[in-house]
């Protein structure tokens, strides 16, 4: 690929970056759009402000940058959990990483690749993206010692860097345990494939087993229900309940005279007549009578009770049968994180479900070659005109050929790849997850996977296959077709970085989806007070593309460095960006507590290894012995690190300490809260929620970080003297102790709005 396609495509999404990030600046401060962009804040500290015409509304403003940049960690902590803190460590560990790799590769490696022949070079913009590659030194070159040099630097630094993130975010996880005390999921065991009896119910079952082998320290269980029709009906109702509240009163409270059917004559009627919102109508009920279950509908899982949490980790952890596909422990997830859904599928047909997910995964990666393929042949429109006669035409107009295969590959790439998300986590749901968070995870490295082998492993493949070199024939020349093979694709994975990285991140912030169906419900549907939905950060398509990038980087780094400037560029706009949308649009209401770093870990120590593979293989094709024999021992010492890490901090994302729970335990006990917390635990698990139960926890942030109000991200000063500039902008904060439930989103036309609070 020459240089004047990888331009263009730069300018085209340089272009579309700019834009996007202006226009968001401004969009941002209009009313009717902060349902859009400060879902968060609306839902977990809002206040009040009187938004008049202003023209500095209108105007790009970098004010969301630099807020984005002033906020802490422990600011960050507090608002969106350890998960928001650790995708950010990885945004962050990224920056340093590839900050180092860039000085180092751009000043010694890449003149060492562009002067490694003695001919007579174009312009930079004539040249092809070879020249800057490994590939540009003759055989016998006295100078690969620059790039073995290069590699150990670049590994001792991810490796030191690694050492001391695994250990930080390790002493947050421990501080996530002990610093929520009154979790419940820490007193909790949810027990599957309870044996059926013809003779009692599976709660008596549970019960008599439990009180005979655990009779110390069993309190009570929760038994989980079918969810049959009476279910499907409340929540029905309850959706009902939540859209009538929101419904105009102009138009649901003024009477009308209608004719009769049967006499002709006026009738006055309401429309509807709206009930008070306090839940009347079940107001004192018994759950028992809300779900009227029964016996029948019980399922073989329930979540058991105990009276510490150091008895609660046993149960868990122990075997409880001879049988292992009975009585199956865990500890219970906590009560927003349950999937309540998956409770009902029996055990024994898990193990069938993650073989089926595991082929329709696979499968669906072989018809993905498909599109992958024909991507590549754009990209090598060169070779395939010997073929194909009649593309010679196309490739004679520079404009559209540089657009061709230096902007178009990638960006069919990305519309192909927007429907392996959602497929993704289907597979995971099918899967039998018990909690949403793991669901998440488990669809996280599903398209981990997935991502690596399409856009790194197939590309290279396809493309060989289109240059007509040789394929893998044996094991033995992987490192060598590897080392030929990556050098021909750093035009198309720079190329992937522009629309993947930058213009995706653009989109990112402008939330395109929401913003549409926002707009739908104003202008169309006529709704200035229609209810909103928080969103969730996505991270089983956010870390998965910031390690593919980091593949790239690595795996590139001392083979063709040109990459590695723009994928600082994207590490750095991913920080901000994501900083400010986690602050502001996305809720944390479920987390797993900092476990997607050891995919993060592992995966960075694969692509170290790849690096390390791939950079034998050439020094091997340069017939360079001593930059071989110095790789070997490199690659050992990067699995003897990754093993240390992992029995040195793998465990404690995994498990729980035992001294860390009896601490708990004995300092809970000393202060008399047990009892307390023991009266939480029956009502914090119920399947079907009571109405005040449930208007409170929608849409509530999760703890320890409910009531937390950071600052306004808008730092623009008004002009002196303008009144109504400065009315603009003065804050009311909401009374203390409001209950929080789903809020209508603010109107263009309401003279009041909600608006993050200004401290």
């Amino acid at each position: 690929m020459e240089i004047a396609a990888l331009l263009t495509s730069a300018g085209i999404n340089i272009s579309i970056c700019i834009v996007l990030l202006s226009l968001y600046s401004v969009l941002r401060k209009q009313p009717a759009n902060y349902c859009v962009y400060f879902g968060r804040r609306l839902v977990c500290g809002g206040a009040r402000r009187y938004d008049p015409f202003w023209y500095e509304r209108f105007v790009p403003s970098p004010s969301w940058l630099v807020k984005a940049w002033e906020t802490s960690e422990d600011e960050l902590l507090a608002a969106a959990g350890l998960d928001a803190v650790v995708f950010l460590r990885m945004v962050i560990f990224s920056i340093r990483i590839f900050f180092i790799t860039a000085v180092v590769c751009i000043a010694f490696v890449l003149p060492v690749n562009y002067y490694g022949q003695p001919t007579v070079h174009k312009e930079i913009h004539l040249e092809s993206s070879e020249v800057f590659t490994i590939e540009n030194l003759k055989e016998g070159s006295k100078w690969l010692w620059v790039h073995c040099l290069a590699l150990y630097i670049i590994t001792s630094a991810a490796c030191l860097l690694l050492y001391f993130d695994y250990r930080t975010i390790s002493k947050m996880r421990l501080g996530h345990i002990t610093g929520t005390a009154s979790k419940p999921s820490q007193f909790t065991v949810l027990i599957r494939a309870i044996p059926w009896s013809p003779d009692q119910s599976y709660s008596d079952t549970l019960s008599k087993y439990f009180t005979n082998y655990y009779s110390s320290s069993y309190m009570s269980h929760q038994m989980v229900y079918h969810n049959g029709i009476i279910q499907r009906l409340l929540l029905d109702a309850e959706r009902m309940c939540q859209s009538i509240k929101h419904v105009a009163p102009e138009i649901n409270c003024k009477p009308s005279l209608t004719p009769c059917t049967f006499c002709g004559g006026p009738t006055a009627t309401n429309s509807f007549h709206k009930l008070s919102s306090e839940g009347d109508s079940v107001k004192g009920m018994e759950l028992g009578e809300l779900s009227m279950t029964t016996p029948e509908q019980e399922r073989p899982a329930a979540f058991v009770f105990f009276k510490t949490r150091y008895d609660a980790l046993v149960v868990s952890e122990v075997l409880q049968s001879s049988n292992p596909m009975l009585w199956v422990t865990d500890l219970a997830p906590e009560p927003h994180d349950v999937f309540w859904r998956n409770l009902n599928i029996p055990y024994r047909q898990l193990w069938i479900r993650r073989i089926a997910t595991l082929v329709g995964a696979v499968a669906f990666m072989f018809v993905f070659l498909i599109p992958v393929a024909f991507i590549q042949g754009l990209t090598q429109l060169e070779h395939l005109s010997h073929a194909f006669p009649f593309l010679r035409g196309i490739l004679k107009k520079q404009f559209i050929n540089q657009v061709i295969t230096g902007y178009l590959p990638s960006v069919i790439l990305i519309l192909f790849f927007y429907a392996v998300p959602p497929l993704m986590m289907y597979f995971s749901t099918l899967e039998g997850s018990i909690s949403r968070s793991i669901r998440k995870k488990s669809a996280c490295i599903k398209v981990l996977y997935f991502t690596i082998w399409n856009v790194f492993f197939v590309n290279i493949l396809s493309g060989s296959v289109i240059r007509q070199l040789n394929v893998f024939s044996s094991v033995r020349d992987i490192p060598e077709q590897l080392a030929r093979a990556v050098p021909t694709q750093a035009g198309f994975f720079t190329t992937y970085c522009f629309t993947s990285g930058w213009a995706s991140l653009a989109c990112e912030i402008m939330q395109p989806m929401a913003l549409i169906w926002n707009l739908v419900a104003k202008a169309i549907s006529k709704n200035k007070d229609e209810s909103y939905e928080t969103l969730r950060f996505p991270f089983h398509t956010e870390v998965p593309r910031l390690l593919l990038f980091g593949l790239l980087g690595f795996t590139n780094s001392v083979i063709a460095p040109l990459i590695l400037p723009f994928l600082l560029i994207y590490f750095f706009l991913a920080y901000l960006i994501y900083k400010n949308q986690i602050l502001n649009v996305y809720i944390t209401k479920y987390e797993s507590g900092g476990q997607y770093w050891p995919i993060f870990h592992n995966t960075t120590i694969f692509s170290l290894i790849l690096t390390q593979i791939i950079a034998l293989g050439f020094f091997g094709l340069k017939l360079s012995t001593v930059a071989s024999g110095f790789t070997i021992p490199l690659i050992l010492l990067t699995l003897l690190f990754s093993e240390y890490c992992r029995h040195r901090f793998g465990p404690i994302f995994h498990k729980h300490p035992a001294q860390v729970l009896i601490d708990m335990d004995r300092a809970d006990e000393m202060a008399g809260k047990m009892d307390e917390l023991h009266k939480k635990l029956h009502n914090m698990y119920s399947q079907i929620p009571l109405h005040t139960q449930k208007s409170s926890s929608k849409g509530e942030c999760s703890s320890p970080f409910a009531s937390q109000e950071l600052p306004d991200p808008e730092k623009l000063k008004p002009e002196e003297g303008d009144a109504i500039a400065k009315e603009l902008w003065g804050y009311q904060g909401s009374e203390s102790g409001q209950e929080r439930e789903d809020k209508p989103c603010p109107s263009a036309s309401s003279p009041e709005h909600l608006t993050p609070k200004r401290t």
